[in-house]
């Protein structure tokens, strides 16, 4: 099966305006597997992806798929149905056969203090503005700049249900509405030895993040 999908656009064509990101999502969702559409975000209904995603993120996915050759096979489930829960319940599954607790994979300094009277719980939904970086200062991801006319809105999840990295999840975990800290993340509860390579982040890397809890509902 894998043998049938090609390369579809060459570097100059992904480059210009001719392919858009929803022709891009749409080659992915349907050329890679679950495990490749899991690594790049790519899983889940297609508007959704289309909006969320950015399109040199898109073009180093298109890239990797060649690269790793992780394409879709007969009998796996649709990207819109797949859901990203197997790692939370391998993490459940290692904590209840361990006889002491599991040391933390990261360090937080509080960097203004929050004037919430709560910290959420795991399935609260809450909204985050957040800037990512390297350890050597190199950032890679951020949301706290306006987006041409529109102005910067923060990211908006359910904690504690493995929609972001464990570090995130255990972390925010801890916080008030208002309160910002800097998280400094092993890659144990980061991106790990695979890292991501269409967000930036190379493998074995320790992230840096400041966080600001704006909402917890």
């Amino acid at each position: 099966m894998s043998s049938e999908f090609q390369p579809k656009w060459s570097k100059e064509e992904l480059n210009g305006d001719g392919v858009s990101k929803k022709e891009l999502v749409v080659f992915l969702q349907e050329s890679g597997n679950n495990d490749f559409l899991l690594s790049h975000k790519l899983n889940g209904k297609l508007n959704n992806v289309v909006k969320t995603a950015k399109k040199p993120a898109l073009i180093a996915a298109y890239e990797d798929l060649f690269v790793t050759k992780r394409f879709r096979s007969d009998g796996e489930q649709s990207a819109a149905e797949i859901k990203q829960d197997k790692p939370v319940t391998a993490v459940q599954d290692d904590q209840s056969e361990n006889k002491g607790p599991e040391p933390l994979k990261y360090t937080k300094t509080v960097l203004k203090k929050g004037t919430g009277d709560r910290c959420p719980k795991k399935g609260d939904r809450v909204g985050v503005f957040y800037t990512g970086q390297l350890d050597n200062g190199t950032i890679f991801d951020t949301n706290t700049e306006p987006k041409g006319r529109k102005p910067a809105t923060p990211l908006v999840f359910k904690v504690g249900t493995g929609r972001v990295i464990r570090g995130w999840d255990e972390a925010l975990l801890t916080m008030v509405k208002g309160e910002k800290a800097k998280l400094t993340i092993q890659p144990e509860w980061a991106y790990g030895q695979r890292g991501n390579s269409a967000g930036g982040i190379p493998p074995n890397a320790t992230l840096i993040f400041e966080v600001d809890l704006v909402n917890i509902e």
